[in-house]
């Protein structure tokens, strides 16, 4: 359980940084022919409802003692977030903003919050800001892109996260999303290489192993797409994606019978899942 009783740069950070892998990871779509790539909440650590209420409590009377505080307001609205109460989020982040008008991370938290509610239109304006409030802060450029992707403008978005990368070569989200980049444009091996990257520098995510596995399925190598699918199990055993992934490759390598298993285990997480459904017509369990 996080209990604050005083704002601190570095506890705004790593709540900040929290909130980033909440959402930032929630927002990476994959456009792959295998569906979206789910590395979302429930693959970041998340407390009880008893303790997330007892944080924005703790968290409130921080408020009511410093209530001038910009990153104070930051803090309990990463909590909110947490909690998926996004429009509470959002007017603590804009009090902050209001408080501090140059404050890049309570901007880019509320952009990731507005794309949370689907106003990418002030979502992308909040990147904006956040990126001339701080032009070195990379998680706004990858925030930037993410969305810029989903838009289908596909070069602006490797741009940010080519600098995203350049400031910070150790954030395995701005590899993952550039790998999602490569792996529509159909640069299957430049996406593999961008996950590697992904999964070398947090092993702890299964979004990265999803997308490898799709990449490898596209070059030919099922048998090494299992082993990614089954990474990406390991981390979230109830991804539908992830199943229908395993059940694809499977089929691929000519077992028939592990393959229906595997869309049947997607198909009981995710009924409308079109790979599993497609797949268990080919192998005769429709």
């Amino acid at each position: 359980m996080i209990l604050i009783r005083r704002p601190s740069a570095l506890t705004t950070l790593l709540l900040a940084t929290l909130l980033l892998a909440t959402l930032g990871l929630a927002a990476c779509e994959n456009g792959s022919s295998l569906g979206p790539t789910g590395a979302g909440v429930a693959e970041v650590s998340q407390e009880s409802p008893q303790d997330s209420q007892t944080n924005i409590a703790s968290l409130t009377d921080v408020i009511q003692r410093n209530p001038s505080s910009p990153e104070a307001y930051n803090t309990r609205g990463v909590a909110y977030a947490r909690t998926g109460q996004y429009d509470a989020a959002i007017a603590d982040f804009t009090q902050a903003i209001k408080l501090n008008p140059n404050d890049a991370a309570a901007l880019t938290n509320r952009a990731l919050a507005y794309r949370q509610t689907q106003h990418d239109d002030l979502a992308l304006a909040d990147f904006n800001q956040a990126i001339i409030a701080n032009p070195n802060h990379a998680p706004a450029y990858i925030g930037r892109a993410n969305l810029l992707r989903v838009q289908g403008k596909l070069d602006q978005a490797r741009a940010d996260l080519d600098t995203a990368i350049r400031l910070n070569p150790e954030n395995a989200q701005a590899y993952h999303a550039r790998g999602l980049i490569f792996q529509r444009q159909g640069n299957y091996q430049a996406a593999i290489t961008d996950f590697d990257n992904a999964i070398d520098r947090d092993p702890f995510v299964g979004a990265p192993y999803e997308a490898r596995g799709e990449s490898l399925i596209a070059i030919g190598q099922p048998a090494k797409a299992v082993e990614d699918f089954n990474a990406a199990l390991n981390v979230n055993n109830k991804d539908a994606n992830a199943w229908a992934g395993l059940g694809l490759a499977y089929e691929k390598l000519g077992n028939r019978a592990k393959a229906a298993e595997s869309y049947d285990h997607a198909l009981a997480f995710d009924p409308n899942n079109k790979i599993a459904r497609d797949g268990q017509a080919r192998v005769g369990r429709a």
